[in-house]
């Protein structure tokens, strides 16, 4: 970022004079010197310095300037809780550093990240050490935690962190290994944007001096990724994970089935994943997890404290199911592979207690597979399952979730259904006005908000945008950002709500680079927007702070739209940085019709 302060940004404090650094007459005393060499040294240097004493002056004042941070402690995104910026404690990574860590396993493993993180660009070492602490270290300690009403002991929040910054090392300090997570990340955005290069920088590794002190707003932080019109490699849904954990976003949502492919392997069922899995949007190759795949997917995500949220879309987007067993089907016939983009033709039969069979065996291993607490289950656009037919099958299915031990989502369709324990609606309209969902709310149901005007990340940016649809209107960076999830339904309460997601649908995604390129600069925003307090938001602080990141993901090699309303860096505000923000790649037109765009517009 450019060293000139920006409204919304932490300024960076003015160094000393250098020239306020060298002796005067008025700093020396007759009766320092105590021998005759020194004291003709002392007098010369007093009367004129010295070339030696110069050069030092000099070292010492452009070590100074080296060790000015181009970057605000306040420059993070999301915004923290609490920032107090010492100018005077700026660090200075030595080539000598460690990370040192609390003897317990979840943090010893948050260590091993930061230095995986670290070692690329820096080319340093960076040994994972125990504590106790040492000079020049970046420390990382997971603190006891009180017990409740308990003062003996500070009772740290689930994800909350403390960041102190001097000149003798970093220290990062959480009641458990998500704070500490989190915490590195934060760590990661004080370092020059370089620190994202995966080849060596010659750079000077400065932190801004100070303390910062983060929690999060709300629990649920997350995106959805549709693998199911378009099939996304097990290396591209790691790498998405990557992009939700830089900004403390803590759940991943797979929408794994709908018409067009079954995206997970069933050893019940196994058709589901071989017929069903081969077909994709616009006739592409399709593809499948096996088992190992998911798993690797889940514990890819667990390592950076994300929660998978498997999705079983029931009873309607079920094509590829009828397809691989017509005995599913109301009529018992196959349908024909379908590759389009519309909805709402298909169901399962919900007369039929075979299909009570399958999706317990279909639920039941996906959740042996899943460590997580829920189990998604869809229940939009059922078009053609009405009525009490359709809240029967979902309240079956309910049951079905919590014998399992797990917690029920659905889209808020399925508001009309009868409650059960901890249910999570999972609402994606336009309008603010849902009643039927506010009587679920009212029955007990929680809600997480996908607005489709604000958080649907498939929508275009602007008109030209070659790239993603629009019957929920455009969504550029602002709209992303300006809305507040605790008074956007109305008659619901701010306690219902658990947190925000940003869905991501594929009908016309076929690559990683489209995905980043919808993703990024949207995402930040709405992690922002989850994670932190509205005292701490604004819109001014928000685009200078997000325009920092965009030299990050250049040396990330991170696609993404370079929004206009965003004052990206010049190429003189990033000396350090090879160029500007790239022209993102852009993907080419489509020309597929939105399988939401008549429906999902409530």
């Amino acid at each position: 970022m450019s060293l000139t302060p920006h409204a919304g940004v932490t300024p960076v404090p003015e160094q000393p004079d250098p020239a306020a650094d060298v002796p005067t007459k008025a700093d020396l005393t007759p009766s320092e010197p105590t021998t005759p060499g020194l004291a003709a040294s002392v007098l010369v240097t007093a009367q004129e310095p010295a070339a030696a004493v110069l050069a030092g002056n000099a070292a010492e004042a452009a070590d100074r300037l080296l060790t000015r941070p181009t970057i605000g402690l306040g420059d993070v995104v999301p915004a923290p809780a609490s920032v107090t910026p010492r100018p005077a404690a700026n660090f200075v990574l030595p080539a000598d550093a460690a990370v040192r860590v609390s003897a317990d396993p979840a943090a010893r493993d948050v260590a091993a990240q930061l230095a995986e993180l670290l070692r690329p660009a820096t080319g340093l070492p960076l040994p994972v050490t125990d504590l106790p602490t040492a000079p020049g270290a970046l420390v990382l300690t997971l603190a006891a935690t009180a017990p409740r009403g308990s003062t003996a002991v500070r009772e740290w929040a689930e994800e909350e962190y403390r960041l102190d910054v001097d000149v003798d090392g970093v220290r990062i300090t959480a009641g458990t290994a998500n704070g500490l997570f989190h915490g590195v990340q934060t760590l990661r955005q004080l370092l020059p944007a370089a620190v994202e290069s995966r080849t060596p920088v010659t750079e000077r590794w400065v932190v801004p001096g100070g303390t910062i002190v983060d929690r999060p707003r709300f629990p649920y932080r997350g995106a959805m990724l549709d693998v199911a019109r378009h099939f996304f490699t097990v290396d591209d849904v790691c790498r998405v994970i990557d992009h939700l954990a830089r900004y403390k976003l803590n759940h991943l949502h797979l929408h794994l089935t709908d018409d067009q492919g079954w995206r997970i392997a069933v050893d019940s069922w196994p058709r589901l994943a071989a017929v069903g899995g081969s077909t994709g949007v616009g006739g592409g190759p399709g593809g499948w997890y096996t088992a190992a795949d998911y798993r690797r997917i889940v514990g890819y995500a667990a390592r950076r404290h994300v929660t998978v949220v498997p999705e079983v879309d029931l009873p309607g987007h079920t094509n590829a199911a009828l397809v691989a067993y017509p005995e599913l089907a109301p009529d018992k016939v196959a349908p024909p592979p379908y590759t389009g983009t519309e909805v709402g033709f298909s169901y399962v039969d919900p007369t039929d207690e075979r299909t009570y069979d399958f999706v317990a065996d279909v639920l039941g291993e996906v959740a042996a597979l899943t460590p997580g607490p829920w189990l998604h289950i869809g229940g939009d656009e059922a078009f053609k399952v009405k009525g009490v037919a359709y809240t029967g099958f979902v309240e079956r299915v309910q049951r079905i979730v919590t014998g399992l031990g797990r917690t029920v989502v659905g889209w808020h369709q399925i508001a009309p259904a009868g409650q059960v324990d901890g249910r999570v609606l999972q609402w994606w309209g336009t309008n603010g006005d849902d009643p039927t969902v506010a009587e679920a709310v009212r029955r007990g149901a929680r809600l997480i908000l996908s607005p489709g005007n604000h958080a649907y990340l498939d929508m275009k940016y602007a008109p030209d945008t070659p790239l993603g649809h629009d019957w929920a209107g455009l969504i550029d960076v602002h709209r992303a950002y300006h809305w507040e999830p605790t008074t956007h339904l109305a008659d619901v309460p701010a306690e219902a709500v658990l947190g925000v997601e940003a869905p991501l649908w594929t009908e016309s995604v076929t690559s990683l680079a489209e995905i980043e390129f919808l993703f990024f600069p949207r995402l930040p925003a709405l992690a922002e927007l989850a994670w932190s307090a509205p005292s701490t938001r604004s819109w001014t602080g928000f685009r200078e702070r997000l325009a920092g990141q965009g030299p990050r993901w250049h040396a990330a090699g991170i696609t993404y739209h370079p929004s206009p309303e965003i004052p990206w860096p010049r190429p003189a505000d990033n000396v350090r940085i090879a160029g500007s923000p790239p022209p993102a790649r852009q993907p080419r037109p489509r020309s597929v019709t939105s399988s939401h765009g008549q429906t999902k517009n409530t």
